[in-house]
């Protein structure tokens, strides 16, 4: 045995210390920087240690160890068994995982977390893969819905049933006295029936608005679709939902989170484009910070605003700080910039080949977004912004060029959002520029049938999710899912990134791109965390860092790599069982 493993604990942390700049390591011991020391009071004796494990830590010092001590929510030591058994004490909880492999909490970058969790309150239609499952669920829901309340719900994806778009004829006989409001389950087109549209006032006459669509018949007529902005035009009109509705809608997406492994979320607003800028504020001061005040908060969240609030958010970090507390923290401003490609609004260089006149929608002005872009950088707020097209990725990473050559170098971490289709040479320009993009592998599961047929396939299997292009190019590349576009389960979207199979696939989909099971994992942890500048609390188990960690289902490393397939069995958030 090394002596520096029987030595106290304060005296390994000096030597760590001292030694560091020596590039002095042993497997037994976790080199801290002086800054977790000063900011981490940990006791000597620890709350929970779990040993005989596979642990991952998402930490390249360290990468794996067997064995990790825990105390007061905080990992106290990580290692081999003997070195974490020495702060073991008499009320020491041990928890022997047989084998087991475990990773760091995992975060899920995108999400519209309190929007997701509605959601699971209303309609229900993701998945559904007939047309007449669809209108029965619909039908369900109004029998039991009051004459004049609204029905809302969500999730459909029209290329499921073989691409037939809906309309509103196919649900206005049993929805007479209720307004019905659908989201497509990217978020970029919504479902309205006729009762809707008389409601919001649309009618033969009336003009889509800029950024957006409605969707007509042959004959003019409004078809109880609307696309992007247009969807501003009902959205407006839906009562907002009680207080206590938002109120059980996170504790409902909390609980979901938990059972995926999902321990912090970064919640980028609302699901809905159209929604007024001040909504997501008053779920900030109506949930979260009562939910925080209370006690009552279950994972951790990193909140994104709209972009046209940054002087509110700037106000609000100036006086309290870059977070309430260890469960909410504030992380910058977001805008849309182009549509989806489900809904043929991405906003790409060459037309769609379904749609030859049709190039995609931009939603915001370029020097209005520039403008707002630059005010919210000078104070310091973070950015990110939507785009999906590959036209519309190069006119971002244009004006973030243009924000840092104004406002001048700093670590900003500049976000975009999705970068779907990127063009050649685009993914090198992330590397370059530090910029970071938050992709989300599960679209992959819709995408992949369709993209061909959209795009051509030439072009679909050039430029469509280019993980690993990006990770060569030295871009640092956050995972999320867009909940409740796609289902919350970074296992899910850690198998993707992957092995790139959707089901029933026979092989991958662009097998170049496929990336190694470690990346995948630090997709959803560190590279998550350092994406929204919470990797001094979280994103690996590292000395000082929280220790949110899962345990998964699987005992053999060597198999995960393989298979990437896992569950899982138990998560933990500050050293406590959370799930089951």
């Amino acid at each position: 045995m090394n002596f520096l493993t029987v030595l106290s604990a304060p005296v390994c942390i000096l030597l760590a210390i001292l030694t560091a700049s020596l590039h002095f390591h042993h497997p037994a011991i976790y080199f801290l920087p002086w800054k977790n020391l000063q900011d981490t009071s940990l006791p000597l004796e620890a709350d929970l240690i779990i040993r005989n494990g596979v642990i991952f830590t998402s930490d390249e010092s360290l990468p794996f160890a067997d064995s990790m001590a825990v105390a007061n929510g905080r990992v106290l030591r990580i290692g081999n068994n003997s070195f974490v058994q020495e702060v073991a004490g008499h009320g020491t909880q041990v928890l022997d995982l047989e084998g087991k492999v475990v990773v760091p909490g995992f975060i899920d970058s995108h999400v519209h977390f309190i929007s997701g969790g509605l959601q699971v309150m209303q309609v229900g239609l993701r998945g559904v893969n007939k047309k007449e499952e669809v209108i029965r669920r619909i039908k369900e829901a109004a029998e039991s819905a009051k004459p004049g309340s609204w029905i809302l719900g969500g999730g459909w994806n029209n290329d499921q049933w073989g691409g037939d778009l809906p309309a509103a004829y196919w649900i206005d006989d049993f929805t007479p006295n209720n307004p019905v409001w659908l989201s497509r389950m990217d978020g970029h087109m919504g479902w309205a029936n006729s009762a809707t549209l008389r409601l919001a006032g649309i009618t033969n006459s009336t003009e889509s608005p800029r950024g957006g669509t409605i969707v007509r018949s042959a004959d003019g007529e409004p078809t109880g679709l609307l696309v992007d902005s247009a969807m501003t035009l009902v959205v407006s009109r839906i009562p907002e939902l009680s207080i206590d509705d938002r109120r059980e809608a996170l504790q409902k997406a909390s609980d979901l989170a938990l059972t995926k492994g999902v321990t912090t979320v970064v919640d980028v607003g609302r699901y809905f484009p159209g929604v007024s800028a001040d909504l997501p504020w008053e779920d900030f001061t109506d949930v979260y910070q009562w939910t925080n005040a209370m006690s009552k908060m279950k994972v951790r969240v990193c909140l994104f605003f709209p972009m046209e609030t940054w002087p509110r958010l700037a106000d609000l970090v100036n006086k309290t700080g870059r977070a309430l507390s260890q469960w909410v923290y504030f992380g910058g401003v977001k805008a849309f910039f182009d549509g989806s490609l489900g809904s043929n609004s991405a906003l790409f260089y060459q037309p769609y080949q379904d749609e030859p006149d049709n190039y995609g929608l931009q939603l915001t002005e370029l020097d209005a977004l520039l403008n707002m872009t630059l005010e919210s950088d000078l104070y310091g707020l973070q950015i990110a912004i939507h785009a999906i097209g590959d036209k519309a990725n190069d006119l971002i990473l244009d004006l973030h060029s243009a924000v840092a050559s104004t406002n001048g170098f700093r670590d900003r971490r500049f976000r975009i959002e999705h970068a779907q289709h990127l063009a050649p040479g685009t993914p090198q320009r992330f590397g370059k520029e530090g910029v970071i993009a938050s992709v989300q592998p599960d679209h992959l599961l819709a995408d992949a049938d369709f993209a061909a047929k959209k795009l051509g396939n030439d072009r679909a299997e050039r430029e469509s999710y280019l993980f690993k292009s990006l990770l060569d190019s030295n871009a640092l590349v956050a995972f999320g899912s867009d909940w409740p576009v796609t289902d919350m389960n970074p296992l899910s979207g850690i198998n993707l990134a992957v092995k790139r199979k959707p089901p029933n696939w026979k092989d991958a989909w662009i097998p170049s791109e496929c990336i190694s099971l470690e990346a995948a994992i630090k997709g959803y942890t560190i590279s998550a965390a350092r994406a929204s500048f919470i990797d001094n609390d979280l994103g690996s188990l590292s000395f000082g860092k929280l220790a949110d960690f899962v345990i998964l289902s699987t005992d053999s490393w060597k198999d995960f790599a393989e298979t990437a397939s896992a569950s899982v069995e138990a998560t933990y958030v500050s050293g406590v069982r959370a799930y089951p």
